[in-house]
């Protein structure tokens, strides 16, 4: 009986159309040699994001400078799905990415892309392993638009925006919008450094947004005979506890 190799499924991602056309007719070329098999293109990270909740590719090839979300974003948020895709990058510059993806050994194609390149690319990503969310993170300064979570078959993106307080609970972190509360697997020291300008930390625990700042009240006296400050959020009737260490934000944001 004769094995038949089923082709990689890919996928392309580039907010430009030309360059989409352009890899696809590259992907049509590597078909001599290696069996591939487009199964779907997006012009956005939001598009993507929504289409392969729906189906599996083996390999993603996602630019990594686009507009809303970058590249490395939307690789970061399909790393909660739960057969992760094998992710190429593609770009035109970006020396900063660049020097990050060769110290971590992780392959992109350089624009033009030219068909040899390609070939070695998506053979190498057949049997590599997906990368991790940590790596991700460590290729850009730039922090993410939205966080995410996998829910009911698909990933829904957070908007960072809408965060009011990001808070520790055994290992898991509560992420608090007005409307709702997710649960998501990442740590805080983490967030806070991604988050840095936009976050501050008022306990050990717990980070609030800046600009979600209202006011700050001072609770009666505990049983140890100990009054303190706590933090109230616009539109959230919680008060969140601000421990001693942390009461100089009272004077810094008052």
């Amino acid at each position: 009986m004769t094995h038949v190799e089923l082709p990689l499924t890919i996928f392309v991602v580039d907010d430009e159309p030309p360059a989409r056309n352009r890899i696809k007719e590259l992907l049509g070329d590597c078909g001599v040699q290696l069996p591939v098999e487009v199964v779907g293109e997006a012009g956005n990270g939001y598009d993507a994001l929504e289409q392969l909740s729906e189906i599996h590719a083996d390999i993603v090839l996602v630019d990594i400078r686009m507009p809303q979300m970058d590249g490395i974003e939307l690789a970061q948020h399909l790393n909660k799905l739960p057969n992760p895709p094998k992710i190429v990058f593609t770009t035109a510059y970006d020396d900063y990415a660049l020097k990050a993806f060769e110290l971590h050994a992780i392959d992109y194609l350089l624009k033009p892309i030219r068909l040899g390149r390609l070939f070695d690319a998506l053979s190498h990503a057949r049997n590599a392993i997906p990368l991790r969310t940590q790596e991700l993170q460590e290729l850009t300064p730039e922090p993410r638009k939205n966080l995410s979570i996998h829910e009911r078959g698909k990933v829904h993106l957070i908007p960072i925006q809408d965060v009011l307080f990001l808070r520790a609970e055994l290992k898991y972190v509560t992420v608090r919008t007005v409307n709702n509360e997710y649960l998501i697997e990442e740590s805080l020291t983490a967030l806070e450094k991604e988050f840095v300008t936009r976050f501050i930390r008022i306990h050990r625990n717990c980070l609030i947004s800046k600009e979600a700042i209202e006011g700050f009240e001072k609770v009666a006296e505990d049983k140890d005979g100990e009054s303190h400050w706590t933090a109230k959020l616009k539109g959230l009737d919680e008060r969140l506890p601000i421990s001693r260490r942390q009461q100089f934000i009272v004077k810094e944001f008052s």
